[in-house]
């Protein structure tokens, strides 16, 4: 016997497959409980490394020899020794082998439609609950709210045979880097945010505000621009064909984007009801949101993509029913969670004013989003 090593993809692919996953993490249980690959068909274990080199066997007494252990660390190295010392022991054992670092780095695209005119893709960063969007249309296709790993973009867009003609961001975002920049300057395409987001940033965009709508591709894929502060006061929500919105942070499937990011989080609650009750309250029942955020594994959908109607997120939202405004104030502005780490040099790369290097750049993304919290 011999362990295996997996990378991101083959681990995810075996995840996705459906049967029954067995991840031994061996980082230390604060990074474990922090931060953790999740799924519905995952069992996951933590036993710190240390305490398997101190050769006790009730280390093992509760992992099964009938089962594949795939065991996790942070960069790799750890967990190869676990996993060699499982085999001798005969265990079947596997290992991610570039751990955590990859995995934070891993992107899975899943086609949400595919009408014949236009394809919309959901493209999941899956350690992060980062989701970003890829819509096609007649040979050109619009990006919205990319990460930095641009590849994932231009490699998807070049297997559909498109050009990237516009890159959007919805906000400007505080928990990972935000590529739409990068992916402009390489592939000649306009980048667009609100300007109340860049304030002070040293970088070329295109205003959001100065667009009501975007169209592109022989059948005009119609876009309209739908401010929605409130998690930001620039944030936009885009409707696709009057059927998808793009809700970036304002909307998710399990509440509502957190509006504390910027120091002032009753005022930008404020907003945020104002969003909510005046112009998401005007959209229809059946129009399907897709965030740019998700905080549990259980909101992907048995279709494989994070998105619910707004009647469904409605229903299963008490704050979406909220009208007293002062509650709804109260209770948006008192459930923020914690802070994503790192936020604020995050927002000053994403507006242009430091640049930092690829190595620093995965440092400080590292560790789960914190954009996405529930408000029940």
């Amino acid at each position: 016997m011999a362990v295996t090593k997996m990378n991101a993809k083959q681990l995810h692919d075996k995840i996705d497959s459906g049967q029954p996953v067995l991840l031994l993490d061996v980082r230390n249980q604060d990074d474990y409980n922090d931060w953790k690959i999740e799924g519905k068909n995952i069992q996951s274990v933590n036993i710190p490394y240390f305490e398997f080199l101190d050769e006790n066997e009730t280390t093992y007494k509760d992992l099964p020899k009938d089962a594949e252990i795939i065991v996790i660390c942070a960069k790799g190295g750890s967990a190869l020794i676990v996993a060699e010392l499982l085999d001798e022991k005969g265990y079947k054992a596997s290992y991610l082998e570039k751990g955590m670092l990859e995995w934070s780095q891993f992107y899975h695209p899943v086609t949400v439609a595919d009408d014949g005119d236009m394809k919309l893709f959901q493209i999941n960063r899956l350690a992060k609950g980062c989701l970003s969007y890829m819509v096609v249309s007649e040979g050109e296709a619009m990006i919205v709210d990319p990460n930095r790993h641009i590849e994932e973009y231009t490699s998807l867009a070049e297997k559909e045979n498109a050009n990237i003609v516009h890159i959007m961001d919805t906000h400007l975002h505080a928990d990972h880097i935000s590529g739409g920049q990068a992916l402009a300057n390489q592939t000649g395409a306009r980048y667009y945010i609100s300007s109340s987001e860049m304030q002070g940033a040293d970088m070329s965009f295109e205003p959001l505000e100065e667009h009501t709508e975007i169209r592109f591709g022989a059948v005009r894929v119609k876009i309209l621009t739908i401010p929605t502060p409130g998690h930001t006061p620039g944030s936009v929500s885009f409707l696709i064909n009057d059927k998808y919105l793009l809700s970036g942070d304002t909307l998710f499937v399990g509440g509502l984007g957190r509006p504390d990011l910027g120091g002032k989080a009753k005022e930008w609650a404020q907003s945020l009801y104002e969003t909510v009750f005046k112009k998401i309250a005007l959209l229809p029942e059946d129009i399907i949101v897709l965030p740019a955020h998700y905080a549990d594994i259980q909101e992907i959908n048995e279709k494989g993509f994070v998105g619910a109607t707004l009647g469904e997120i409605r229903r299963s939202n008490e704050i979406m029913r909220t009208e007293n405004r002062e509650q709804f104030t109260e209770k948006v502005a008192g459930t923020v969670g914690a802070t994503p780490p790192n936020y604020e040099e995050i927002v000053d790369i994403n507006r242009g004013v430091i640049k930092v290097t690829s190595d620093k750049a995965t440092e400080l993304e590292i560790g789960p989003n914190r954009c996405a919290v529930h408000h029940g």
